[in-house]
């Protein structure tokens, strides 16, 4: 970890980044004065090439000035993360080009900087502050607003669209509005006590927030996770990225009123969620990936009953492709709509299915090599055309790949004879920080923790893969219309819930 002067944040950073060659994976404020500290920025790089996360550092005085010079210009993908730091601690990136509240909207004073550790975590909060859409002027321009409350069943986000005509040239979108205060919340608990919240930040990625979690833990401790619960937890973890993709799938065909192919992605994502309640008791596979490994097996019955699902499964969602791909009108509607370059994706450190469509090869299975996947054969999907198409192929084409993993997964677990499913993970290091990541559906799930001095959480920070991606979200709509901006939305898939934490 390198540690810096704030005034030599921006310098660091760009050594850090290797001049911008090692992307942003996350930046977050640590309070660190009940401990005779300050308050900290950590910033977190993605470094494949050592498979790991780099770890740059920075302290203020607790009353003192909290400036420090703006990333964002440097690195584009920083904006977001400044703006919530400045919410949630206060600190003030100077020369930030828009220094908007992020997550605090204008029910909340100006002063209250909720994640410092004088805030109690039931405070009443009243006040206001000023929050201002952004949007074009000029002669033959009009706004269009939707949400924050929307036609379908989904959670609430605000557009702004500033419209030429049919033609969007900006959307601004104002995210945030059922911030749970989750990191907050679980400060103060034991290990065991916050996993039951982990487990429930999002329910599209239970998997992926208890694995990056639970690798987190694991760090602390000198014990090693056994092999049989890592054949286990992969599993969950791709049958949770295909009930996502496959659902997805049909999803993306809503947004163009692609009746047929919804109905059958959604009827092939409920036999998967029906497996997941086989093996896991319920249809989130929550309750099964705990500290230290697993708390139960998955006997032969229950291996024999998933293959034979899924090879009907992937028999029909290859149906599916078919039936899409021989549609003229739909393949019209879904090319060179909601183009994003590989520079802004690459700029914008996105992750998931978002970049690699761009081009950009980065999956955390492969780069940060957790887990097994060392020993799984599978292709990181990449296309370069950056639309709607290109994310749907890349989609369509993962979850081929996670059929093929899951076949070998219970090969594995068919040889292996090993009984032992979980490890006591022992006396846990503390005043240490910590991170696990995992490739959900959507892209790497990052969660960075430390321990205080008595063994309980002092600092969880969660960043979802949706939080890189949904910058891109107003980039891509430029150019097209407004009836296109369900599709494009779509086809990225983003969670309001891993947002609103």
């Amino acid at each position: 970890m390198m540690q810096v002067k704030p005034e030599n944040l921006r310098g660091a950073a760009n050594i850090c980044s290797n001049s911008g060659k090692y992307p942003l994976a996350a930046m977050f404020g640590v309070d660190e004065t009940l401990r005779g500290g300050g308050l900290a920025i950590y910033c977190l790089f993605y470094n494949a090439e050592k498979h790991t996360l780099e770890t740059l550092k920075t302290v203020f005085e607790a009353e003192g000035d909290l400036s420090y010079p703006s990333l964002t210009t440097l690195l584009p993908a920083a904006a977001w993360y400044e703006r919530e730091l400045h919410d949630m601690f206060g600190f003030m990136p100077e020369g930030h080009p828009d220094l908007r509240p992020l997550v605090l909207h204008e029910s909340f004073p100006e002063d209250f900087h909720p994640l410092r550790k004088n805030v109690d975590v039931n405070a009443q909060v009243h006040g206001h502050r000023d929050y201002e859409m952004l949007v074009s002027s000029g002669e033959g321009l009009y706004e269009v607003p939707v949400g924050p409350i929307h036609a379908g069943i989904i959670e609430p986000g605000h557009f702004r669209f500033s419209q030429a005509g049919e033609a969007m040239l900006q959307l601004d979108a104002k995210l945030f509005f059922t911030h749970r205060g989750i990191e907050k919340s679980v400060e103060g608990k034991t290990p065991e006590e916050a996993l039951l919240t982990v487990e429930r930040i999002c329910g599209a990625c239970s998997v992926a927030n208890t694995l990056s979690y639970c690798q987190a833990l694991e760090k602390l401790s000198e014990a090693q996770v056994p092999r049989r619960a890592w054949l286990i937890r992969t599993l969950t973890a791709e049958l949770e990225r295909l009930y996502n993709h496959i659902g997805d799938t049909g999803n993306m065909c809503a947004g163009v009123g692609f009746s047929p192919v919804i109905s059958m992605g959604t009827r092939l994502k409920e036999e998967i969620m029906q497996l997941n309640e086989l093996l896991a008791g319920n249809r989130f596979l929550r309750g099964l990936i705990i500290p230290g490994g697993v708390n139960y097996d998955v006997d032969t019955s229950i291996l024999e009953e998933i293959d034979e699902v899924l090879v009907d499964v992937e028999r029909e969602y290859i149906n599916i492709e078919h039936i899409m791909w021989e549609q003229s009108n739909f393949i019209n509607r879904i090319r060179t709509t909601g183009h994003l370059r590989s520079e802004t994706a690459f700029d914008l450190a996105m992750v998931g299915v978002g970049a690699r469509a761009s081009g950009i090869e980065r999956d955390s299975r492969k780069d940060m090599g957790y887990g097994i996947y060392d020993e799984l054969d599978f292709n990181v999907v990449t296309e370069t055309a950056g639309d709607v198409e290109a994310r749907l192929r890349v989609r369509i084409n993962e979850a081929k790949e996670s059929f093929k993993i899951v076949h070998q997964l219970i090969r594995m677990l068919y040889r292996d004879d090993s009984t032992e499913l979980r490890v006591d993970l022992g006396r846990l290091k503390t005043l240490r920080s910590s991170w696990g990541i995992s490739e959900s559906a959507r892209g790497d799930n990052v969660h960075w923790l430390m321990l205080d001095e008595n063994g309980r959480i002092d600092r969880l920070f969660v960043r979802s893969a949706s939080y890189p991606n949904w910058p891109a979200l107003p980039i891509a709509v430029q150019g097209d219309i407004i009836p296109d901006f369900p599709l494009i939305n779509k086809s990225f898939e983003l969670c309001y819930a891993c947002l609103d934490r």
